[in-house]
């Protein structure tokens, strides 16, 4: 029998992740005043800053699933305000925003004239890196280990790497840049990043962050360093994470001497029950989407979790693979509902690359400077030159419509994931078929390490589901499907069938 759950098909649906826009909280027959009064109330919060280009109509129509007329009379009525104004080919952009005299407690217009300007021959592998999770070398032992089609989860698709785009605002940057600004900076990171992050986490997670408060990381792991180093300073030993959940980051905070205690996830996600059951004072959770099941925490489990945390507990928020998502309403992070209690991770690994080591965070005001000090005694800052060429792409509109085309691309590959599963292996089940780089997969019985094995023996790469699990839970495989064409993708599901 086939218990492979259905395959999503189709565009995003439910919303889009710009402003975490959901139509179906319009009245009938209302999407105009709608769509306007939430831009115009993002523009006088300073979600959308002087100087941000908005969506094109064409593009948010088709995300929102309205009519594309709706988009237009919409922009036109901010038009019609002075609050955005049309650039030409520069899009729509936002010319001035509405900011409250104190004096007087009257609304005016804040003016802004312009917006601020792989491939190898497999051979026979007798590998045995699979067998043991408990080897902290166990990630570098598998990526060096050949193999015909790598399915890694967590790889994205780098031979998308927008290189001409980057070596256009590369160039931009290098004309622009003053000789002063090749010296130290700022390790929190260079004010134009930390600006064009704090607009990209305003607009599509939902976070209200001044750029003071984002600090620039060289990924999600030195994050992870950071915050488990200025734990243990105030006298916490131990991290509880999801589980299953990602062997990787379990790694990094068992390194600086944290212990993690496993907190179940279920379809609903993380079991706050049990989390508060086990007394931890802080918990690491993926609650857009779940490594490696794919689940998104639940509308009450966010609650039960956010109760949680306004009673004194802290909360490590990887953003993983917020961005990717196919068939289902984006999902705002926890951080926009608790800055106070939430260190808040997230990085461009799985949007361009993870050899640019560029990431960011937010901490909880009260350790905001305490994280900034740990960060300049480890390197004194990231390297200033991929930061600022970064925010250009950003600021440009490049990052995003980069994000589209990877979106058509992993729908694509997918699908074909999944058609090749059901044919495959009819009787495994499939997990996080909605969104992110990997499809998990389970069986009733099975030794997934083994299997692992035997088909990194056959020359395909993935990992077993119980190098990601601490306790009990039932077998499986986690493959990434973001890196590989759908012929090789088939022939790699096809290869595990025969060896399983």
């Amino acid at each position: 029998m086939n218990r492979s759950n259905p395959a999503p098909s189709g565009r995003s649906k439910g919303g889009a992740d710009f402003l975490q826009l959901d139509p179906s909280e319009a009245p009938p027959g209302g999407l105009a005043d709608w769509l306007t009064e939430r831009l115009r109330a993002a523009i006088s919060s300073g979600q959308l800053a002087t100087g941000t280009r908005l969506p094109a109509t064409r593009t948010l129509a088709a995300d929102l699933g309205i009519s594309r007329g709706v988009v237009t009379e919409s922009y036109q009525r901010l038009t019609e305000d002075g609050q955005v104004a049309g650039r030409g080919r520069g899009g729509t952009v936002v010319v001035a925003a509405p900011v409250v005299d104190r004096s007087t407690g009257r609304s005016r217009l804040r003016i802004r004239a312009r917006p601020p300007g792989e491939s190898g021959e497999w051979a026979e592998s007798t590998d045995t890196s699979c067998r043991s999770a408990d080897n902290p070398e166990i990630f570098d032992a598998l990526r060096a280990a050949p193999a015909r089609v790598d399915l890694t989860p967590g790889v994205p698709d780098l031979a998308a790497f927008p290189r001409g785009a980057w070596l256009r605002a590369e160039r931009a940057v290098l004309g622009e840049l003053g000789a002063a600004e090749f010296g130290y900076g700022d390790p929190a990171g260079t004010p134009v990043l930390r600006r064009a992050v704090a607009g990209w986490l305003a607009q599509y997670r939902g976070i209200a962050a001044d750029p003071e408060d984002v600090i620039v990381v060289a990924g999600v792991a030195q994050a992870i360093a950071i915050v488990a180093q200025l734990l243990d300073r105030h006298g916490i030993h131990e991290v509880a994470v999801e589980d299953p959940g990602s062997l990787g980051s379990r790694q990094h905070l068992q390194n600086w001497g944290m212990r993690t205690p496993p907190i179940p996830v279920d379809d609903r996600g993380l079991q706050v029950d049990v989390l508060r059951k086990s007394e931890a004072a802080v918990v690491m959770a993926t609650p857009a989407h779940h490594f490696p099941t794919g689940v998104v925490l639940d509308g009450e489990r966010r609650r039960e979790l956010v109760q949680w945390a306004t009673n004194g507990g802290l909360i490590l928020e990887d953003d993983y693979d917020a961005e990717h998502r196919y068939d289902r309403p984006p999902v705002p992070a926890l951080r926009a509902m608790l800055p106070e209690q939430v260190f808040y991770v997230g990085s461009v690994s799985k949007l361009l690359a993870p050899a640019l080591r560029i990431g960011w965070m937010l901490a909880p005001p009260q350790y905001k400077e305490e994280v900034i000090a740990r960060k300049r005694l480890a390197d004194l800052g990231n390297a200033a030159l991929p930061q600022l060429t970064l925010a250009h792409l950003m600021e440009s509109g490049e990052l995003e419509r980069q994000l589209r085309l990877l979106r058509r691309r992993h729908r694509t590959r997918r699908d074909a994931m999944v058609a090749a599963i059901r044919t495959h292996l009819p009787t495994a089940t499939i997990h996080g078929a909605a969104a992110g780089l990997h499809l998990t997969i389970t069986f009733d019985e099975a030794d997934d390490v083994a299997l692992a094995a035997a088909a990194l023996d056959a020359g395909v790469k993935c990992h077993p589901l119980s190098w990601h699990c601490q306790l009990p839970h039932a077998p499986g495989l986690v493959l990434g499907y973001a890196a590989r064409t759908p012929t090789e993708i088939a022939d790699a599901i096809a290869t595990i069938a025969k060896v399983s």
